[in-house]
């Protein structure tokens, strides 16, 4: 009797974690389909604030600019994510891996206000000494989206290449093939899934991300994120539940494939 209770108190307690969690998501979704303006007010079932969203310029805008810089983080990630991951499961001990290993795991780990900060600095510095990024906008946060963004794609991309089995890169190497001929034909086909999993993830990562990107954007660079918490100061509407009911959707389905994806790798 004592274990079953001491069960049914942990259901209990994990089912009060998940509704503190996901209740919250469940009412936005809910109320993004709710007829009237008031968010607290249930007038009735319709899709309209779905139909004023698709009109918004504004929001539209920040969507195309929040997909185009997810895209280009993501890319730029997976391509610096490979070579870092290769570099630290093939290439053994070598001058320089510990500070390499601290430079991947830093995002991981520092807090985004102090990434942001940081990053705001250095570009400030660059446009004093080089005269690039001439201020603030869509380049910057790209650059500070693949900054954080590699961390994640290396651990993605390093756990895959420690399962590859080295023997398949030699055995192309005994049959001629030059290291990069063998890394292009026998490396990157095994480890596509992994590849394809951290895109996806550094693109979900960056196409929600707000600390980071509220300090290194400038005028005429609103992403996504921003547009909603400018909006929300200003009070919730039912047109904000229905843009934040379809970003739950796509990150969803984002972060499901991705998951699918690095399982099927492993």
């Amino acid at each position: 009797m004592q274990g079953k209770g001491s069960r049914i108190a942990g259901v209990a307690v994990l089912g009060a974690g998940y509704a503190f969690l996901f209740a919250p998501i469940l009412s936005v979704i809910a109320y993004s389909f709710n007829e009237s303006r008031l968010v607290t007010v249930w007038s009735g079932f319709s899709t309209k604030w779905y139909r004023e969203l698709v009109r918004d310029e504004r929001i539209l805008d920040a969507v195309r600019l929040s997909l185009a810089i997810a895209a280009t983080a993501a890319t730029g990630a997976v391509i610096v994510g490979t070579l870092a991951a290769y570099a630290l499961s093939r290439f053994g001990r070598f001058r320089g891996r510990s500070l390499l290993s601290g430079l991947v795991a830093a995002p991981l780990v520092l807090p985004e206000v102090t990434t942001g900060l940081s990053m705001l600095l250095l570009f400030v510095l660059m446009e004093r000494l080089i005269g690039w990024p001439q201020g603030r906008g869509a380049v910057t946060i790209a650059i500070a989206h693949i900054t954080f963004a590699v961390a994640y794609a290396t651990v993605v991309i390093q756990s895959r290449l420690a399962n590859l089995d080295p023997a398949l890169e030699e055995a192309a190497a005994d049959l001629g093939a030059r290291p990069l001929r063998a890394f292009r034909s026998v490396v990157l086909p095994l480890i596509a899934p992994a590849l394809a999993a951290a895109w996806l993830l550094s693109f979900s990562l960056s196409l929600d991300d707000f600390v980071i990107t509220a300090f290194v954007t400038g005028p005429g660079a609103t992403t996504l994120p921003l547009l909603v918490f400018s909006s929300v100061k200003l009070g919730v509407t039912p047109e904000i539940n229905a843009l934040g009911t379809i970003i739950v959707a796509v990150a969803s389905v984002v972060a499901l494939t991705a998951t699918l994806l690095q399982r099927r790798a492993n």
